[in-house]
């Protein structure tokens, strides 16, 4: 057993405070991580505080996660001491539902093993996240880091990073297509990167005049106010695809009316009430509406060689372990460009 150092919520109304774990020692199998750099997600936030009544405490958030493999198991073929090496939103999953052996196991059947606050089927308790020092996890889901990237900035690829990229690629956006993106936070600013990488002429919709010149320097070629009727009827049957990624109440109608016959929105954000949809403006051209969880194994790595390529990487903020809850507080107000990252060596400190 390794004694680690982290940080945890005790309940769902206390701040996350400094907390010790026991990290399993490496299964053959198993991989051995020094967490480097840990992203804030909302759904940290959530789960802290137990907004979807499913955490158990103390909880350990932390699913976008870059590090150093410190030790690697007997059977251990795809890592060595000394690599970078990274951790997302999944630790493990049944591995033999039709979903996982089609590569898409965040859609397991039996319901993946999250980072943390999922069931441990070694230890016995819950899993703990990367709001600490090391992990340790099987090398089936453990990621490889393109060297040419920037390490902290990277960890938010883990969750935002996949969470816009798969939606993209299943849904085949490409060169010459016509592509919205609902919102610029953390998931949309990497939704405009990804979509204007893959060579799409790209729209950014926004309540917020003054996210314009933003959104250009992330990829927009456009940026349309939704609040303005005028600019939205002046798109109206234009696009093939939209990536909607905002979490509050809004329109949903006003966005499939914008889609060309055959086109689709798809939401990675989640609204707290449930989207009234209208029946016509999905029968008049065949319209879609769907959904998206993040993406399996291989797509994330997939995902990551492609960063790799393109130099893509999270626009974040840096901040020492010890100003997570500020940083809580300031998700929750939108108040940061775009993606909090935590400074593991803060930890140590």
């Amino acid at each position: 057993m390794k004694r680690t150092h982290a940080y945890s919520a005790a309940s769902a109304t206390a701040p996350l405070a400094h907390f010790t774990l026991d990290r399993r020692d490496p299964l053959p199998n198993d991989v051995q991580i020094e967490i480097l750099y840990c992203g804030v997600c909302h759904s940290d936030i959530h789960q802290a505080r137990n907004e979807w009544q499913n955490t158990i405490y103390p909880c350990v958030p932390g699913h976008e996660i870059v590090g150093r493999v410190t030790a690697v198991g007997s059977h251990v073929t795809k890592f060595k001491v000394g690599d970078t090496a990274a951790v997302g939103c999944m630790v493990d999953s049944c591995r033999i539902c039709p979903s996982c052996a089609a590569g898409n196991e965040q859609l397991c059947d039996q319901f993946p093993i999250f980072t943390y606050n999922g069931p441990d089927k070694h230890s016995g308790g819950v899993t703990y996240g990367g709001y600490s020092d090391a992990i340790v996890v099987d090398e089936a889901f453990v990621l490889r880091v393109p060297e040419n990237l920037d390490l902290a900035a990277t960890a938010p690829l883990l969750c935002a990073g996949i969470t816009t990229y798969s939606p993209l690629r299943q849904w085949g956006v490409k060169a010459g297509q016509k592509v919205g993106i609902v919102g610029l936070g953390g998931l949309g600013h990497m939704g405009l990167k990804f979509a204007h990488a893959f060579g799409a002429h790209t729209v950014l919709f926004t309540t917020s005049p003054g996210k314009a010149e933003d959104a250009k320097r992330l990829g927009a070629d456009e940026v349309v106010l939704s609040k303005n009727a005028d600019e939205m009827n002046a798109h109206a049957s234009s696009f093939d695809f939209i990536l909607d990624a905002v979490s509050a109440d809004h329109d949903i109608n006003a966005y499939l009316n914008l889609l060309k016959a055959d086109g689709a929105v798809v939401l990675v954000g989640a609204p707290e009430k449930p989207l009234a949809v209208a029946a016509f403006p999905l029968l008049m051209k065949r319209r879609r509406l769907a959904g998206s969880l993040i993406g399996g194994i291989a797509e994330t790595q997939e995902m990551l060689d492609f960063c790799g390529e393109h130099n893509i990487t999270s626009d974040i903020e840096m901040i020492p372990i010890q100003k997570i809850n500020e940083a809580y507080d300031r998700v929750l107000k939108s108040d940061v460009k775009y993606r909090f990252v935590i400074d593991m060596a803060s930890l140590k400190g």
